[in-house]
C-alpha cells in the first residue's frame, strides 16, 4: 500500500511535534528542579548529542529505508534472521501503552484551560487541595476530558499523513510556540529571570549522583520520542533524498530549545510570584497556578495560554504514539485507516479508564499491587523497559545487521568525516550505555 508522503516542513514539524510534549514542559522542569538545576541540564544536554541524536538518526533511517510499518522495516532490511529482528518493530507497542496514561494526564489540561478561566487557587496549600480533589474524586471530571482527547487524537489518526497529522503539526506547533516564546519574552522582564537563568546555567553537582545520570538518558528518550516507533513510522513517509542528519538536528534542537525555554520561564514565574523550583510532578498542576494568581488577572490569561499550549504539546505528541501500530494494521493486515484508527484508539481510551480509575478512593486500592497502582506500573514498565530496549534494539540492528556499506551509502554523505566516530558511539558506546540505564531503572544495578 502506498503511503503519503510528508513535505520536509510538514516532516520537521510532525517529528519534532511527536518529540515535543508533556516531557519537554510538564517533565523536564521538575526533574530539573529536583536535581539541582545547572548541573542536571549539562548532564541531559550530553546525553541528547552523545546518545539522543545518535540514535535518533538510527531511527529514522530504518524508517528512510523500509518504507514501511516498523515491523516490515525490520523484516525487510534484516538480511538474516528476519522472523527473529522483525519483533523489533513491535517497540510500538511502546507508544500505544504510554497512550494509556498520556490520554488521561491532557484530560487533566483540558480541565485546567477551562477552570482557569474562572478560577486560579490563591495559594499552594490551594493549589494541591484542588489537584488531589480532582485526582481522587473527580471521577466525571476526569472521564470526561478523558473522552475528549480520545476523540481528538482519533480523528486526526482517522485522516492519514498529509490529512491529519501534518496538518495538525503545522497549526499546533507554530502555535504552541508563540505562546512559549511571547511568555517567555515576559518572564525576561521579571527580576527573578536572572535567578531562573543562575540556577538553570549554574551547576550545582552536590544533588548529582548516579540516579541523575539514569535519568537523564531516560527523559532523553522520553522527550525526543526515541523507542517508541514514531520517528520510525513518520521517516518512513519521508521525502525521497531527503536529509537524515538536517531533519535529525532540526528535530533535536526544536525539542531541547523548547524544554530550555520552558524551564526559564517558569522558574521565572515561580521565583517571582511562587516559591522555587523543586516541587516535583506538581509543579505545573499545583505551585505553577498559584503562581499564576499571584499575577493578578494577567496571571489567568498567561494560566489559559499556558495549559492550552501544554495540551498543543500532549495532542501533537499523542498522534504519533499511536500512529505505529495503526500503520503496522494497515500494512500488514490491509485494515483501512478508520478500522486501524478506532481500534487503536479504543484500546488506550478503554484501558486508560482503568488507570483513571486507579487514582480515584474506593478503586485505587483494589488496583494497587506493591508500591503503584496501575497508571504509575504502567509508566514505570514503559519508562524503565520499553523506551530503553527499543533503543538498544535500533543501535544493535543499526549498527551489527544491516549492511555497513548500506547505512553508509545515506549516511557518510549527510555527516561527512563525523561518520565513523557516530558508527563507532552506536555500535559501542550507545548499546552499553542503554543496557546500563534498563539495569539501573530496573532497580538491578
Amino acid at each position: 500500500m502506498k503511503i503519503a508522503r510528508f513535505s520536509r516542513m510538514g516532516f520537521i514539524l510532525a517529528a519534532a511535534g511527536s518529540a515535543v510534549g508533556l516531557g519537554n514542559i510538564w517533565k523536564f522542569p521538575y526533574i530539573a528542579g529536583e536535581y539541582g538545576g545547572g548541573a542536571f541540564v549539562l548532564i541531559y544536554l550530553f546525553t541528547v548529542l552523545i546518545i539522543g541524536f545518535s540514535i535518533m538518526i538510527a531511527e529514522m533511517l530504518i524508517g528512510y529505508l523500509g518504507r514501511k510499518d516498523g515491523v516490515t522495516c525490520f523484516e525487510d532490511l534484516a538480511p538474516t534472521h528476519k522472523h527473529l529482528w522483525k519483533l523489533g518493530g513491535f517497540q510500538g507497542l511502546a507508544g500505544l501503552f504510554i497512550m494509556i496514561f498520556y490520554s488521561v494526564v491532557i484530560g487533566w489540561i483540558f480541565n485546567y484551560i477551562v477552570t482557569s478561566i474562572f478560577y486560579l487557587p490563591s495559594s499552594v496549600k490551594e493549589a494541591e487541595i484542588t489537584f488531589n480533589t480532582m485526582l481522587h474524586s473527580g471521577v466525571w471530571t476526569q472521564l470526561f476530558y478523558h473522552t475528549l482527547a480520545f476523540i481528538w487524537i482519533t480523528y486526526v489518526l482517522t485522516k492519514g499523513i498529509k490529512g491529519g497529522i501534518e496538518k495538525m503539526n503545522m497549526i499546533l506547533m507554530p502555535t504552541l510556540m508563540i505562546i512559549l516564546l511571547g511568555m517567555f519574552a515576559y518572564a525576561t522582564t521579571l527580576d527573578s529571570f536572572s535567578r531562573a537563568v543562575e540556577f538553570m546555567f549554574s551547576p550545582d553537582w552536590s544533588k548529582i549522583d548516579s540516579n541523575a545520570f539514569v535519568t537523564a538518558v531516560g527523559h532523553a528518550f522520553f522527550t525526543l520520542s526515541l523507542g517508541m516507533g514514531a520517528i520510525m513510522t513518520y521517516s518512513a513517509s519521508m521525502a525521497k533524498n531527503s536529509n537524515l542528519v538536517k531533519n535529525a538536528f532540526w528535530i533535536v534542537f526544536l525539542d531541547t530549545s523548547i524544554a530550555i525555554v520552558a524551564g526559564l520561564m517558569l522558574f521565572t514565574f515561580l521565583y517571582q510570584y511562587g516559591s522555587g523550583p523543586a516541587k516535583g510532578p506538581g509543579l505545573v498542576f499545583i505551585s505553577l497556578p498559584a503562581a499564576f494568581f499571584e499575577m493578578g488577572i494577567i496571571g489567568n490569561i498567561f494560566a489559559i495560554l499556558f495549559f492550552i499550549a501544554l495540551a498543543f504539546a500532549g495532542l501533537t505528541s499523542s498522534v504519533s504514539l499511536v500512529e505505529p501500530m495503526v500503520q503496522y494494521f494497515i500494512d500488514r493486515y490491509s485494515w483501512s485507516r478508520l478500522k486501524a484508527s478506532m481500534s487503536m484508539g479504543l484500546f488506550f481510551y478503554l484501558i486508560g479508564i482503568i488507570a483513571l480509575l486507579s487514582n480515584i478512593d474506593g478503586f485505587k486500592e483494589t488496583l494497587t499491587w506493591g508500591d503503584k497502582n496501575f497508571f504509575d506500573w504502567v509508566d514505570h514498565f514503559t519508562a524503565t523497559f520499553m523506551l530503553p530496549l527499543g533503543g538498544l534494539v535500533m543501535a544493535v540492528f543499526v549498527g551489527f545487521v544491516i549492511e555497513k556499506q548500506r547505512v553508509e551509502a545515506i549516511l557518510k554523505p549527510q555527516l561527512g568525516f563525523a561518520f565513523e566516530a557516530w558508527y563507532f558511539s552506536l555500535r559501542y558506546i550507545t548499546p552499553v550505555a542503554m543496557f546500563i540505564v534498563i539495569l539501573s531503572l530496573m532497580g538491578i544495578l
